[in-house]
């Protein structure tokens, strides 16, 4: 059986660096520390993150930005860790950055999320930690004052003093996050919010109307405001930004957003949800209208079609305009007329799924976080167990903030689990 002082369970991007912030504050060297990937290698997602390119952080991060069971923890992990800290620290670990000024989004100057996972691995290496891959975690049991771990397919065991459980949620499976964690938790006594698939593609029904037929447009992309309704038509979540159609549905950045608040809702009621789509420059129907009365007045020969491509792609304008499309825009009647103004201001569209988690970029759902002590992201019930990243409950929007709660969370777990272990090292001398 190889023993160990801390055991961390998960090499993706939280685990890789709790276990350089463990070994850095453990600069004598005295702790054993051994990460356990479950696959081929470590840093997977970190490839993908970003298509190809990393998006290490966000210009700037607060708890608006997240959802979780614990606003208040969010808030004090993400001030105990943020950006600039994050910035310094990829520099310090040789990772270049460069700030994405028209999006507000940090990359490492390679454009290559290679460079983010390679630095992550040589630090973590150079700081005396072992990392074991091929080694997924079947068993977690406390006996005494260790923790004993046993393997898939494999007959060797692990027993630690301390164990960061960073082994993320479900989103992209293949990179090894399959939920299996959360089963060792139960066990734990933890209590697992339901995850759900976040920033994932949309799957629409198939219809007559206009929204059904969205996927005729595949690759358009263009800027909207989407909003989710409730049953009684309230707004319950906005997100603005570019949209992309698909062979199935809806993609893009403000879908992706959106997507989380969809997810549950799909989960929850077990029923379709109703989205609607707002295009840039119309806020509501009475905007639109006036907009087409002034097409009218400007080009009144043009085609109801031919003037909603003055502001729309062709064959987007060509949909909305429909039977329409041939008729002069100076032509149309008042409830004509009106019935475009809705489609341009509230078009609403029927979601019937979603891309599943293979295509979800992160888990709603996980821990609840007030399951933990967020100053040693320690679990309340099982002591000597730390927990960071995706594992517990927290997600936040597209633009580099998963992977700051990553580094954030990975900093206090590592740093507590390594001064703890330490401190107990000194009170048994």
């Amino acid at each position: 059986m190889r023993e160990c002082d801390l055991a961390i369970i998960g090499g993706g991007a939280s685990g890789l660096a709790a276990a350089y912030f463990a070994a850095q504050s453990d600069p004598s060297r005295r702790l054993r520390i051994v990460l356990l990937e479950a696959t081929e290698r470590v840093g997977t997602k970190i490839l993908v993150s970003g298509g190809g390119r990393c998006n290490v952080a966000p210009f700037q991060a607060s708890e608006r930005d997240y959802w979780g069971t614990s606003r208040p923890v969010i808030r004090n992990v993400l001030r105990s860790f943020g950006v600039t800290d994050t910035l310094r620290w990829l520099t310090e670990i040789g990772v270049e950055v460069k700030l994405e000024e028209e999006t507000g989004k940090y990359f490492p100057a390679t454009d290559s999320a290679a460079t983010v996972r390679n630095a992550l691995v040589r630090a973590v290496e150079e700081c005396g930690c072992k990392i074991l891959t091929r080694h997924r975690v079947t068993s977690l049991t406390r006996v005494d004052d260790w923790f004993h771990l046993e393997f898939l397919n494999r007959r060797d065991r692990v027993r630690a003093r301390r164990v960061i459980l960073a082994a993320g949620g479900k989103a992209l499976p293949k990179s090894g996050s399959d939920g299996g964690a959360y089963e060792l938790l139960k066990e734990m006594g933890h209590k697992i919010i339901s995850p759900v698939p976040a920033l994932v593609p949309l799957v629409l029904a198939r219809d007559n109307t206009v929204g059904g037929r969205f996927h005729e447009l595949a690759g358009i992309s263009v800027l909207a405001r989407i909003s989710l309704l409730s049953s009684s038509g309230a707004v319950q979540a906005t997100t603005e930004g570019s949209v992309l159609f698909t062979h199935f549905g809806v993609s893009g950045p403000a879908v992706l957003d959106i997507s989380r608040h969809v997810t549950h809702h799909l989960e929850f009621y077990r029923q379709a949800a109703v989205l609607t789509l707002a295009f840039a420059g119309f806020s509501n129907a009475e905007d639109a209208d006036v907009s087409l009365r002034r097409l009218a007045q400007e080009f009144p020969r043009k085609t109801l079609a031919g003037a909603l491509a003055t502001f729309l792609p062709v064959r987007l304008a060509q949909l909305i305009a429909g039977s329409l499309a041939m008729k002069r825009v100076s032509q149309l009647s008042r409830q004509e007329r009106t019935e475009i103004a809705q489609n341009l201001a509230a078009l609403p569209l029927r979601v019937i799924g979603h891309r599943g988690f293979e295509c979800a970029e992160v888990t709603a759902g996980g821990v609840d976080l007030r399951e933990v002590d967020w100053r040693t992201m320690e679990s309340r019930y099982q002591k000597g167990l730390h927990l960071c990243g995706e594992i517990l409950d927290v997600d936040g929007r597209l633009g580099g903030f998963n992977f700051q709660w990553a580094w954030s969370s990975a900093y206090l777990a590592g740093q507590a689990a390594a001064k703890l272990l330490l401190s107990e090292l000194d009170n048994s001398v």
